[in-house]
């Protein structure tokens, strides 16, 4: 909504169809997580937690590289397409054993919960940093971060399916 003539939202002061599609990528986001964790079930069922695990935090850490490098919207979409799949790889309550399984669950929220927090901290505090293009690019490469603790944890993961 443009807000030139003074009359307007002053929540919404962008008139793009770029920063809609791009704000609106959240939802790609969540429908590539719950496909993937189809796709990641029968892969764990096949070849294994190991590659399963290992697949999805190459795949996660390949979206959070695209959104940090990217240099426009549809980038920064695909980029959110990939991030969707490594969390629905990530997200498969059978890779765990049984008896394990209900806490490990339990751990995976709190460590959403926390992420949320985290996010949000980081957020606020970066509202107050003159940064530009930088800084928004550093803030969507922090994905990697959980990345990497995804891939390298499917490197030491027991051999057995």
């Amino acid at each position: 909504m443009s807000n030139e003539t003074g009359k307007g939202n002053q929540y919404c002061k962008f008139d793009s169809q770029l920063l809609t599609s791009f704000t609106s990528s959240l939802a790609i986001y969540v429908v590539a997580a719950l496909v993937a964790s189809s796709f990641a079930a029968s892969i764990t069922r096949i070849f294994g937690r190991t590659l399963s695990m290992l697949l999805g935090g190459v795949v996660f850490l390949a979206g959070s590289a695209l959104d940090g490098a990217a240099t426009n919207v549809e980038m920064l979409i695909i980029g959110r397409l990939l991030l969707g799949v490594g969390i629905g790889f990530a997200n498969q309550s059978e890779m765990a054993p049984a008896k394990i399984r209900e806490a490990l669950n339990i751990g995976f929220q709190l460590a959403i919960t926390i992420g949320i927090l985290v996010a949000n901290a980081v957020n606020y505090d970066s509202n107050r940093i003159k940064g530009g293009f930088w800084l928004e690019s550093v803030l969507l490469a922090l994905a990697a971060v959980p990345a990497i603790i995804m891939t390298c944890f499917g490197l030491v993961l027991t051999r057995h399916p």
